[in-house]
């Protein structure tokens, strides 16, 4: 049975086959969550990202894992909110199923997600919640590998958000 656990923690601390990374599209490093991904992974992770040619907002690329307790790292552009005028909700939902099909891809069975897009980025946290959450459920479906997906809120308000979007779609 397919699992959606909501925890407020680390990220880089998580234990799952892939951790997924809120990267800018040059996938070099930044701040936030990217920044504490590439530091706690090491150099080699930068060294490998400097081969993947960037990444467009809404896709997703996948290197290993490095000193993290993850064998792999996603990383994922989400889109910059704009007021919802330029895409913003499609693209964060490819953001999620890009990441989940490259998971799936690789044969993970947990993968972990911070809330992609609604730190410096500023995608409204509640418009965001029910997106990721709704892109998981689906994914589900037609998973044959993921069966269990954390998302790692920073915070305990984020947590709070994501498990009331939960509650509203059981």
């Amino acid at each position: 049975m397919s699992t959606i656990k909501i925890i407020t923690g680390d990220i880089t601390k998580i234990t799952a086959d892939a951790i997924v990374n809120a990267a800018n599209t040059s996938l070099l490093g930044g701040g936030g969550v990217d920044g504490a991904i590439h530091r706690a992974a090491g150099k080699e992770l930068l060294e490998e990202c400097k081969k993947l040619n960037g990444c467009e907002t809404g896709e997703a690329k996948i290197t290993k894992g490095y000193k993290l307790p993850a064998k792999y790292v996603i990383h994922t552009p989400g889109p910059i909110w704009h007021g919802g005028t330029s895409n913003e909700p499609k693209l964060l939902e490819k953001s999620y199923y890009n990441s989940l099909a490259l998971a799936e891809q690789y044969g993970c069975r947990s993968v972990a997600f911070p809330s992609i897009s609604t730190g410096v980025y500023r995608f409204p946290l509640e418009k965001a919640a029910p997106i990721a959450l709704k892109t998981i459920q689906a994914f589900f479906e037609t998973s044959h590998h993921v069966q269990e997906v954390q998302i790692v809120c920073f915070s305990e308000q984020v947590r709070e958000v994501y498990a009331e979007a939960l509650a509203k779609l059981q």
